[in-house]
């Protein structure tokens, strides 16, 4: 069952945490983004409304976040501001960023999870060196390779994930697997599917098509005693479709996909936008679709799947988009916070602890 409470662009809707029974303390990088520091304040503000345990511990300039984080009652008793003068930009690069941001606010933020003071880190700035930093000081947990990168997509059936965006240009069948397992458990833990279905993106759906690793990723899948409900193959029209909950690939066709999804649903925007504006009898006519226009704005709006998280690491931390605002912002705040209440770490440990043991205790496990 899926959660119903999530941070309102126009109307209810999305995957935020029903309840937290205790204080939930989440570390923010306050200077990551186009539009920081004043859009994870209000974020953050957003976020609480809905979070009512929420604890924030906002790291970067606090000549910059105290006067705006006054202006938000909402975070007045659950925020700290922890000052450095240091930040990440966009411009730097990764081995830059990882060499000389120690005191960065990104890297505090990541740094306040590897500690155990907060649950989990959100941050909305250079991808690349967001992602350096955190393999770096949380490392990976035990049986995966590499972390990946995984988002929402929105589908005919509701929603579905997709890894990996990025993080892996080249992957092999271990990989692959590895991203299915992770893939599997984010589902359940942050979109509340009971038995999430994955499938593994190819040119086909028949077994003899495919690059090997794709292949040989699909019969260890097809084979494994663990318990989760792959499907095969899938094509690009499945992505949308809903075919299955978890789209498997590597980081290069990920990446691909995801930017020309973004990029159809400007598209369809602009023409939508031109078409009403072409005529008289146009924009009468949007008078009287305003309202089913209105619900497909909502639907295909990018703040509502703002979150893209690193699985694979021990540790969570969730990167929004850089050039969101208060509403997206606070919706990948709800996405780290679903992964920490539901035990999403514990999760993902149980289940490549299965993967890596023997046909004889993998029964054992499956059987409990």
């Amino acid at each position: 069952m899926r959660c119903a409470a999530r941070a309102q662009i126009g109307s209810k809707a999305g995957r935020w945490t029903c309840i937290l029974a205790d204080r939930l303390t989440i570390s923010l990088d306050g200077m990551g983004g186009d539009h920081a520091p004043d859009i994870v304040v209000r974020g953050a503000a957003v976020a609480r409304e809905r979070l009512p345990s929420a604890y924030f511990l906002f790291y970067g300039d606090e000549t910059r976040l105290r006067p705006l984080i006054a202006q938000e009652p909402l975070l007045a008793g659950c925020s700290e501001i922890r000052h450095t003068d240091q930040a990440i930009s966009n411009d730097d690069k990764p081995s830059m960023a990882l060499r000389n941001g120690k005191q960065s606010s990104m890297r505090l933020a990541i740094d306040a999870v590897k500690s155990g003071e907060a649950a989990c880190a959100v941050s909305a700035g250079n991808t690349g060196a967001l992602m350096a930093m955190a393999m770096f000081g949380l490392r990976t947990l035990p049986g995966i390779d590499r972390p990946a990168i995984s988002s929402f997509f929105p589908t005919l059936r509701g929603e579905s994930c997709m890894l990996d965006l990025g993080a892996n240009v080249d992957c092999n069948a271990d990989n692959l697997v590895q991203f299915a397992v992770m893939g599997e458990v984010f589902a359940r833990t942050v979109l509340g599917i009971a038995k999430p279905t994955i499938g593994l993106l190819n040119i086909g759906v028949e077994d003899m098509k495919g690059r090997d690793d794709v292949k040989a990723a699909a019969n260890i899948l097809r084979e494994s005693t663990l318990p989760i409900e792959f499907e095969g193959f899938i094509e690009g029209d499945d992505i949308t479709r809903g075919t299955v909950d978890v789209v498997v690939t590597d980081g290069f066709t990920g990446n691909v996909a995801l930017k020309t999804a973004e990029g159809t649903s400007k598209l369809i925007s602009t023409f939508m936008r031109e078409a009403f504006q072409s005529s008289f009898l146009a924009k009468i006519g949007y008078l009287f679709a305003s309202s089913a226009i209105k619900k497909l704005r909502l639907r295909l709006d990018p703040r509502r799947y703002n979150g893209a998280v690193f699985l694979g690491l021990n540790g969570i931390v969730v990167k929004s988009h850089g050039g969101t605002d208060a509403i997206g912002f606070a919706n990948a705040i709800g996405v780290a916070a679903d992964m920490s209440v539901h035990g999403f770490i514990d999760k993902m440990k149980a289940d490549f602890e299965s993967l890596q043991a023997s046909p004889a205790e993998l029964g054992e496990v499956v059987s409990k």
